[in-house]
C-alpha cells in the first residue's frame, strides 16, 4: 500500500541541486538516451540556454516554469538530446503556452465544471512501476458539451496533477484510456490531437506509456486518423483488454476500481 501514499515531490531537480546531493557517485553522470553529460558540462548548457533566452526572448515570463527555471531548461535539454538551439525553440513554445492558456491559475474550482464529468481522474495508487496513473473513460466524453477549451483545461490540469503525483526519481506518467462504452459520439479528433501535442510540445518525455482498453471495432478507424497526429508517441500505445491492466499494471490493493472485476 506504500503507492497509495500521495507524494508530492518537485518534479526533477535542478543541475545545481544534483551537486550538493550528498552521495556522489550518483551525480557523477548523467545520461539520457544514450548522451553522457557530466554536471559541469550541464551547467555550461543551463547557462547558456537561459542566456538565449534572456536575450532573444526576454518577453517571456520568469519564475517557476519560466525562462530562467533551470529545472524546467535542464528537463528540456535532455528531451532535446543537449542541443541548445533546439532547447531554445522548443522552450519558447512551452512557456509562452503555459502563459498564455493560463496552467499556473488552473484549479481544482477552475476545472471543476468539466471534471464532475468523471472522465477524466486521477488514480490514488501508483502502477507496478511506481508511475502516476491518468484514467480516461472515453464514454463520458462528448464533444461540445462543455467547450473544447474546457475539456483542454481539464487536460492541463491532469497532467499538471499527474507529475505532482510522481514520487522521486520517476519522471513518467501512465495514461489508461477506457474505451469500454465507447460510441462514435465519443470521438473527438480536435481534443485527442491537443492531448497528444501537449505532451510532445509542452511535457516532453513525461509520457511514459498509453493503454487503450477494450477498443470497439467502431474505434479502429478513429484509430487510424488519429495515430499519425501522435507522431513518435504512438510507439507507446498498447491495445490490451481490462484483465491486462489488472493484472500486470497494478497489485491486488491498487488496482483501479472500475477494473476490479
Amino acid at each position: 500500500m506504500a503507492q497509495c501514499l500521495r507524494l508530492r515531490p518537485p518534479f526533477l531537480r535542478s543541475p545545481e541541486a544534483a551537486l550538493q546531493h550528498k552521495k556522489p557517485a550518483a551525480i557523477c553522470k548523467l545520461s539520457v538516451r544514450g548522451c553522457s553529460l557530466s554536471p559541469e558540462d550541464a551547467h555550461k548548457l543551463v547557462r547558456k540556454v537561459k542566456e538565449k533566452l534572456n536575450k532573444e526572448h526576454h518577453n517571456l515570463p520568469v519564475g517557476k516554469n519560466g525562462r530562467d527555471d533551470e529545472e524546467l531548461i535542464f528537463w528540456f535539454l535532455k528531451d532535446r538530446k543537449f542541443s541548445v538551439e533546439d532547447t531554445v525553440f522548443k522552450l519558447t513554445k512551452a512557456i509562452g503556452w503555459r502563459h498564455e492558456f493560463g496552467v499556473s491559475e488552473l484549479s481544482e474550482e477552475s476545472v471543476g465544471n468539466v471534471a464532475k464529468t468523471g472522465k477524466a481522474y486521477i488514480h490514488d495508487c501508483l502502477d507496478v512501476y511506481g508511475r502516476s496513473v491518468l484514467i480516461v473513460d472515453a464514454s463520458k466524453h462528448f464533444p461540445g458539451e462543455h467547450g473544447l477549451d474546457e475539456d483542454q483545461k481539464l487536460c492541463a490540469f491532469m497532467i499538471e496533477k499527474a507529475l505532482e503525483k510522481l514520487p522521486t526519481g520517476k519522471e513518467e506518467i501512465l495514461v489508461i484510456i477506457d474505451l469500454r462504452g465507447f460510441r462514435t459520439q465519443n470521438a473527438d479528433m480536435r481534443f485527442l490531437t491537443f492531448v497528444f501535442d501537449a505532451f510532445y510540445y509542452y511535457y516532453p518525455s513525461r509520457l511514459g506509456q498509453v493503454l487503450f482498453v477494450d477498443a470497439p471495432f467502431i474505434f479502429k478507424p478513429f484509430w487510424q486518423l488519429a495515430k499519425p497526429l501522435m507522431k513518435s508517441y504512438a510507439s507507446l500505445v498498447r491495445f490490451c483488454p481490462a484483465k491486462t491492466v489488472k493484472e500486470e499494471y497494478f497489485t491486488v490493493d491498487t488496482v483501479p476500481t472500475n477494473f476490479r472485476e
